[in-house]
């Protein structure tokens, strides 16, 4: 080697050195530059000085595709778009982990015209496998299946971050307005079972957004305009002739709304009146105007004290808000002639394969297909969302998927810079397995619900005999934690696209995934400390200097539960 002659680092390697040292180096060299990879891969900052904490913030799914994706380079230089499989194991025997790429990697050499088998092939991608913080062991079983066993000194460095800080969100790149769609009952009736799965999963999906840092809009797209408010001012008329001058005592809404309804079913002359009450509204005549805002109140103050008691956050945006904008919005549509007509009515389609929206009714009215379309194109163009969710039962799916398309159609939504998602749900059964109603046939009032779950929930407390050591106003407080509390986990702890049963027994039992349970655990934990004589304060403190050890099994099978949840946020809240 010519001495005098400057080299760079980068063009000394294995083959042209001869000197032991620098060939340690080299390979020193290239497991810091894969670690680094590794870590830009994660999301972490490796010039961050402060990324010995930040690292608890990778995905262990994501972390080990990486590994796993430079072995199989290494391994199969030749192979390009190597498939990486990596999955969660399902038996503790078997690792944390498994790689099980071994068997689709045999299938792409054979269509090469090389020969292997899944054992060999995994062998040869678990010694290209750099050594990793993570990873604790590697083991190659049965049909080439690779197994991963994580690193217990990694999981007790990720639960003393956790310990030490709280638990974090994982980086977003980009925080976006967005803007969940939830809940949305209809004025003039009461909310229903129903109205429980699109307002609980509604919150949740709000609060972890608002928990990455997003900028969340909760919008209530209440039911408050449309045709009903013909009969219902009607009947208004007739039942309290002053109510201009006097506030109606309007006691249950949804008798009212039915007495309305039969009378408009059954009484032609009612049906008349009806049909004049609502061009009178639409037109906004301020005697009408007025009866419709009384029946709004009624319902709006019925509504908030069911959000209050589930300690929901929302504002209200419904129908009626959209009204002038559908006016200016047929108009476009109709200058741009994608509207079509079709025995008397107004239909525009978003595809050939798809249904059409009807846009203008045969009698000139508008519909809810275009609400929903005046609606978006109001929280594209003005609200500025970056992104929409909708959350209401998937027998609305095709609904949601043709306004997408009918959005695009016109160029309202542009797919490429604004983010759209259906969030479907089943729909709640009785324990007899069938749609959930009353003994009389009847939807299940919400407010019947969470009334009998706070019933239950006191009989519970009672035979744990806790009214015996809690104060009156103590004891009503549990009594609404344990109620509210079992009725939101029964359903957040179901996978949202399945039908579930809902069963109070269950939600109340003390054993199993309960509510109850979790909140029996938080009890009995701090009741140790009470007794220990050690404040939360204390606690906190403690938590700076104290070290975890998980050497035991059952603290690693513990503790490997939360390093887990952890570590696995940013493959579920990135998404």
């Amino acid at each position: 080697m010519d001495l005098n002659k400057k080299i760079t680092f980068s063009e000394i390697d294995e083959e042209n050195c001869d000197d032991p040292e620098i060939i340690a180096l080299l390979n020193e060299n290239k497991k810091l530059k894969y670690r680094l990879t590794i870590l830009k891969n994660s999301g972490i900052n490796p010039n961050d000085v402060s990324c010995k904490e930040e690292r608890s913030f990778y995905s262990i799914q994501n972390t080990l595709v990486s590994i796993f994706k430079e072995a199989i380079q290494r391994a199969f230089p030749e192979l390009k778009n190597a498939p990486v499989v990596i999955a969660a194991s399902n038996n503790s025997k078997f690792g944390d982990y498994q790689c099980n790429s071994a068997m689709p990697i045999v299938q792409l050499l054979k269509s090469e015209g090389k020969k292997s088998n899944p054992r060999e092939v995994a062998e040869k991608i678990k010694s290209c496998v750099s050594p990793h913080n993570l990873i604790e062991k590697l083991e190659v079983a049965g049909a080439g299946f690779i197994n991963v066993t994580l690193s217990r000194t990694e999981g007790q460095n990720c639960l003393q971050f956790i310990l030490k800080n709280g638990v974090l969100p994982p980086k977003v790149n980009a925080k976006c307005r967005v803007i969940v769609d939830f809940s949305s009952p209809n004025i003039a009736k009461e909310m229903h079972v129903g109205h429980l799965r699109s307002t609980i999963i509604g919150d949740s999906i709000s609060n972890l957004l608002e928990f990455l840092g997003h900028d969340v809009v909760r919008v209530n797209h209440v039911g408050d305009w449309g045709t009903q408010f013909g009969m219902l001012i009607a009947h208004l008329e007739d039942k309290f002739p002053d109510y201009l001058t006097k506030s109606p005592p309007i006691q249950d809404l949804q008798a009212f709304y039915k007495e309305s309804k039969k009378r408009f079913d059954e009484d032609e002359a009612f049906k008349k009146r009806a049909y004049n009450c609502v061009v009178q509204l639409q037109s906004h005549h301020p005697d009408y105007l007025k009866a419709w805002n009384l029946i709004c109140d009624v319902s709006r103050k019925e509504f908030q004290k069911i959000y209050q008691r589930l300690d929901i956050r929302i504002t209200e945006k419904g129908e009626s808000f959209y009204q002038t904008r559908m006016e200016k919005l047929v108009k476009e549509l109709e200058a741009k002639n994608f509207l079509v007509e079709d025995e008397g009515r107004k239909i525009m389609w978003g595809d050939s394969s798809s249904i059409p929206f009807t846009i203008v009714k045969s009698d000139g009215g508008f519909t809810y297909d275009t609400s929903d379309l005046a609606c978006i194109k109001y929280r594209i163009e003005e609200e500025k969302a970056d992104w929409i969710i909708y959350v209401t039962d998937s027998g609305q799916s095709t609904h949601f998927d043709v306004l997408q398309k009918c959005a695009i159609k016109c160029g309202i939504l542009n797919p490429e810079k604004v983010r759209i998602d259906f969030v479907g749900f089943g729909v709640v059964l009785g324990e007899d397995k069938k749609k959930f109603k009353t003994r009389s046939g009847e939807t299940v009032r919400l407010v019947d619900l969470m009334d009998e779950g706070l019933k239950r929930s006191l009989e519970k407390l009672k035979e744990k005999k806790r009214d015996e050591v809690l104060t009156p106003e103590e004891l009503k407080k549990a009594q609404e934690s344990v109620a509210y509390g079992c009725i939101k986990y029964a359903d957040l702890s179901h996978n949202r696209n399945h039908e579930y049963v809902f069963s109070f027994e269950k939600m109340l039992d003390d054993r199993g995934n309960t509510a109850v349970y979790l909140l029996y655990a938080l009890t009995r934990i701090k009741s140790i400390a009470r007794s220990a004589g050690v404040t939360s304060q204390q606690l906190l403190e403690a938590s700076k200097t104290t070290q975890i050890s998980l050497d035991h099994d059952k603290e690693w099978n513990l503790g490997k539960v939360n390093f887990l949840c952890y570590s696995n946020f940013p493959t579920y809240f990135l998404q």
